[in-house]
């Protein structure tokens, strides 16, 4: 796909009202530093758009990207941030439970996960509970240039069992360094958005 139009549409905090989008939304969850803003420059090739920090947990409001005016791409705050306090957590917990309840547009829900480490209790706990918001999530398994070609594999099924995700649940090996697994994501996307 072409990235011809690209525009930060809509940033929603804690106390805001979420925005009732005609156009197909496809959101992206994660840990706060597994990589979710570099993975979405990835795929729309612009270095900085998503902000990316050295500092996890920098996103701590549901942001929509608005692609070729097609569709939005929603970037959800990340999770398991030590330093944010426990009534933080709690409140992105419950803006992003009101997010996946509500929206009439949201049509997948990408769930991060770093493919270097077994998946989190917090990982695990988000998988299940995408689940039980009605969505199967498709894996990313992000951070690939990070691990030999021999050991990718291994490590799918590693976050495979972690997260005791189905057989038939998606897995994308995935690299914001080398692009490795861009195409198939796109695919992806596109299948979902019905664009061209």
């Amino acid at each position: 796909m072409v990235i011809k139009k690209l525009d930060l549409e809509t940033v929603c905090g804690i106390t805001s009202k979420l925005p009732e989008n005609t156009c197909p939304e496809i959101a992206f969850a994660g840990k706060s530093n597994v990589g979710k803003s570099s993975l979405i420059n990835a795929l729309i090739m612009r270095k900085a758009f998503a902000r990316t920090s050295s500092q996890p947990g920098k996103t701590q409001t549901i942001n929509f990207y608005k692609v070729n005016d097609a569709f939005y791409y929603v970037d959800l705050p990340g999770y398991g941030y030590a330093k944010v306090s426990m009534a933080e957590r709690e409140k992105w917990g419950k803006m992003i439970e009101k997010y996946l309840n509500t929206s009439k547009q949201l049509k997948a829900v990408l769930l991060l996960i770093d493919i270097r480490h077994e998946p989190s209790v917090n990982d695990r706990n988000m998988y299940e509970w995408i689940q039980y918001n009605g969505y199967e999530p498709i894996i990313i398994a992000t951070k690939l240039d990070k691990i030999n070609r021999s050991q990718i594999q291994k490590h799918v099924k590693m976050v495979r069992e972690g997260l005791g995700a189905k057989k038939e649940t998606t897995i994308i090996p995935f690299s914001a360094e080398t692009m490795q697994g861009r195409e198939e994501l796109w695919q992806l996307i596109e299948g979902f958005v019905n664009v061209e």
